[in-house]
């Protein structure tokens, strides 16, 4: 039996011209765009994957897909990248990255008809610039440090000269350090945003939590466990009356500002506001942590007291908003032995199933 001859849908075409060839370039970068869009990106995220891949391209002087890893070598080892911040280079390789991780999936067999060449990706293992920014422990202080920052904090109440922003300042430290919400997620929150009646807590409707690689923000529902259910009714009962009259007002602010709208209501509390007031109590009854204890750090605080007291993984994550679990894992930093005590029940557990097995 004749074998057939079987025609490889990926030959070559005859050379296509320059006007051609960049108008291709182009429809595939709007191609590029679109593709990014539809998956809930935020218009920013997208410019700024565009305005690297232009710098790039800028360099190169020619279509990013003739790039190899030897071009990839000489663009971040030259003058372009050689002194650039980490941050800019990471941005600029992950940009390339996804770019040509999107021509191999849509345009891999159509470049090679028109140029013959096949599209690899120039960032590999071996010029992949290194170290992560994100990589950096954030180590909470511990529980007892915590608490005598906070009670130092709320004995200031009594003698404070304005006590209404700095029980506010005090509210919102407290909740991020007892259910992990981000700065903007608090300042963020309506007065509505508090459902007495859901679970067995009580739960926070955080409506503009963060996107997960900048996509829109994601909602969710937080328990007011640890003691946050506590803390909010007593700002609500005894401090948000200072700010405003009309808790049925939408859009009524949950921690308000001083300041006033055109209609005499309260503004939503700025996070500088929040972050001033952080630091000013931690210098006063925490100075070990001056310039050191952020929000965020109360959010690292708040997972590893949750983890601490039993709370598995997934929960934790879900309370946090984190995408993944592995970012979760990087927000729990265990002050006591429980390292060591796991290691030593696992021992223990180890020498129970010898027992009998040995003479």
């Amino acid at each position: 039996m004749a074998l057939a001859v079987v025609r490889d849908l990926r030959e070559r075409r005859a050379p296509v011209g320059p006007e051609e060839l960049a108008d291709f370039e182009t429809d595939v970068l709007a191609g590029f765009v679109l593709a990014r869009a539809s998956t809930g990106l935020a218009d920013s995220t997208i410019r700024n994957d565009i305005g690297q891949l232009e710098q790039v391209r800028a360099w190169f002087e020619r279509p990013l897909w003739d790039m190899e890893p030897a071009d990839a070598d000489v663009y971040f080892d030259s003058k372009v990248l050689r002194g650039a911040a980490k941050g800019t280079r990471h941005a600029r390789a992950q940009a390339l990255t996804t770019y040509f991780r999107f021509l191999e999936l849509r345009h891999k067999v159509e470049i090679h008809q028109l140029t013959g060449r096949v599209v690899e990706c120039p960032i590999d293992e071996m010029n992949r610039p290194r170290g992560d920014k994100a990589a950096a422990l954030r180590i909470p202080p511990t529980a007892a440090e915590m608490a005598g920052l906070f009670a130092g904090w709320r004995g200031d109440l009594a003698t404070c000269r304005k006590f209404a922003p700095t029980a506010r300042n005090y509210a919102a430290a407290r909740l991020m350090s007892e259910v992990g919400l981000r700065i903007n997620e608090v300042r963020s929150l309506d007065f509505n945003d508090v459902k007495w009646d859901l679970g067995r807590f009580g739960k926070l409707h955080v409506r503009l939590g963060k996107g997960s690689r900048g996509s829109s923000p994601r909602e969710r529902m937080v328990p007011l466990i640890n003691d946050a259910g506590r803390t909010l009714r007593w700002f609500i009962e005894d401090v948000w009356g200072l700010f405003d009259d009309d808790h049925t007002r939408f859009g009524a602010p949950l921690f308000p500002s001083e300041r006033r709208n055109a209609d005499g209501s309260s503004r939503r509390v700025g996070a500088d506001a929040l972050r001033t007031g952080l630091a000013e109590a931690t210098a006063a009854h925490l100075p070990g942590w001056a310039e050191t204890l952020t929000p965020h750090v109360l959010r690292h605080f708040c997972a590893s007291e949750l983890y601490l007291s039993g709370m598995d993984l997934i929960s934790i994550q879900e309370t946090l908003g984190h995408s993944w679990v592995a970012t979760t894992m990087k927000y729990v930093h265990v002050h006591k032995t429980r390292v060591e005590d796991a290691w030593i029940a696992g021992q223990e557990r180890a020498a129970r199933r010898l027992e009998g097995l040995l003479p």
